[in-house]
């Protein structure tokens, strides 16, 4: 079989038109994660209550942490290894297990895994690990890492924690709250449901290999290599560090060699700046500028983006790659919506899925659930006429030359409206759009988990050789003949110096 191209080169390459799906489905379990539940709404609440009364994760992990050493995790002997790195994984349906086949052929040879952000939905539990965690990744024989996002934070970090730190604690708020409605705060917070001892250790069983065992220093820690220190660090759930991970963070980073950030909450996303601040004052953007950082990825929005940010360093022009790399299970958040970059020049911004297949996909999405309404066929637009309709509105090229010469008509002008493509000064121009980013997740958020390819899945290749770090993007799309050759979505080099 030919190796596939990449989803820069056809509507066929991207997965369009699929003709045989994938090993996956022999894998997963056939039904989606679905958040309209009662129960998973209530069972999420920390989400809220942590927004609404006030966040008592800083204290929470001091509890789990106190004051930080060193937090190494591993020390790499040789100038050359490679790892892979996934982000927002654990739904535990077929999206994720989508994952799996490419990133055990791209992975065979690799030294370790991360996972970035959201190990475990909806709330972390300990008790979702086995199906997964330990089930999807049984193949890959090599040690996974982990840093959390919010979704681990819901039960106080307590699955994570135990699951790669080997503690265990209560994950209780302790007397965080105050005043009036503290009480109630109090009272309302989900503790950590009870661990099925049995269930866990019959999922441990799957990755019980001596080479798969590892035990993480906490939710932060370092990687060093000679040619690269990678550091990893726990936003919790708004993003925030506290102030003694804030001033390790500062200490780590003063070591002279180049560095890598891994985050929980990417610095650049949708063409948005959000530096990350910590306790006490300060960014975490500051001091990936004032140090010598050469890239930063962060999981927790689902598609992959990158923004190669141009910083003046010691008279000089040096360019720090900021990477979203929250592709790797959960339901995809759009790129359409993305406006015309003003981060970086749009020339040089790259994502994945292509805008023009975001839309496609949330067009035929909305056209199966407004199906009762006649409405399927409106929605059933081709990628030629929806990226005619993004070029158009954001003053783009089309991605793909099978749109260079088309004009999108005025169904699919309608379309990229409704959708909410941006127009060209990166505001939305109809008076009237259907929800696609949050909204739409709130409420269709299953849907969006089609079990059609492509799934527009993805995950990251990382290789440290002497004097280069290479990161490839690499695309999931669902078809067997993406998984027998998965194709490379993005590929940059960054010199180490």
């Amino acid at each position: 079989m030919t190796t596939p191209r990449n989803s820069h080169r056809s509507s066929a390459s991207a997965g369009w038109g699929c003709q045989e799906d994938g090993h996956y489905r022999e894998l997963g379990p056939q039904q989606a994660l679905s958040w309209l539940r009662p129960s998973v709404l209530w069972r999420s609440r920390n989400d809220v209550i942590a927004k609404r009364f006030g966040d008592p994760v800083d204290d929470i992990r001091r509890r789990w942490i106190g004051e930080p050493g060193d937090m190494l995790l591993r020390s790499e002997p040789d100038t050359t290894f490679s790892f892979l790195l996934l982000g927002d994984t654990g739904e535990g349906d077929q999206s994720q297990f989508a994952v799996v086949p490419g990133m055990l052929k791209i992975g065979q040879d690799t030294d370790f895994a991360v996972i970035a952000s959201d190990v475990i939905y909806p709330i972390g539990s300990v008790n979702d690990y086995p199906q997964k965690f330990f089930k999807p990744y049984q193949d890959y024989r090599k040690p996974i890492y982990a840093i959390p996002g919010n979704h681990d934070w819901y039960d106080g970090l307590e699955g994570f924690m135990r699951v790669f730190c080997d503690r265990q604690g209560d994950g209780s708020p302790g007397d965080w709250w105050h005043g009036s409605l503290g009480f109630v705060a109090r009272k309302l917070w989900r503790r950590p449901e009870p661990a099925d001892e049995e269930k866990l250790a019959e999922g441990r069983k799957l990755r019980s290999m001596v080479e798969q065992q590892a035990v993480q220093p906490g939710p932060y820690w370092v990687i060093d290599s000679p040619e690269l220190r990678i550091i990893g660090i726990d936003t919790g759930i708004q993003g925030r560090l506290d102030r003694e991970q804030g001033a390790w963070l500062r200490r780590v980073s003063a070591d002279p060699r180049p560095k890598l950030l891994i985050t929980g909450k990417p610095i650049y996303k949708d063409d948005v700046h959000q530096p990350g601040s910590i306790e006490g004052g300060g960014t975490v953007d500051e001091i990936v500028r004032e140090f010598s950082y050469v890239a930063v990825i962060g999981g927790d929005i689902h598609n992959y983006q990158r923004y190669p940010i141009v910083l003046q360093r010691d008279g000089r022009d040096e360019i720090v790659q900021y990477v979203v790399a929250g592709g790797s299970g959960a339901f995809m958040h759009a790129t359409h919506t993305i406006a015309r970059t003003s981060t970086v020049v749009e020339d040089t911004f790259t994502c994945y899925p292509l805008r023009g297949d975001s839309l496609v996909f949330y067009s035929r999405l909305y056209g199966r659930r407004l199906r009762w309404l006649g409405l399927r066929r409106f929605f059933d637009i081709s990628y030629p006429e929806a990226a005619a309709a993004v070029s158009e509105r954001l003053g783009i090229p089309p991605s793909r030359p099978e749109a260079d010469d088309v004009k999108p008509g005025r169904r699919a002008r309608m379309i990229a409206s409704l959708l909410g493509v941006p127009g060209a000064t990166g505001r939305l121009t109809s008076w009237f759009r259907l929800p696609v980013r949050k909204a739409y997740h709130k409420l269709f958020s299953e849907t969006a988990d089609s079990d059609l390819p492509p799934f527009f899945k993805s995950f990251l290749r990382i290789d440290v050789t002497p004097g280069e770090l290479r990161i490839r993007c690499i695309g999931a799309s669902g078809c067997r003949a993406h998984e027998l050759a998965p194709p490379v979505e993005d590929d940059f080099r960054i010199p180490l110096r």
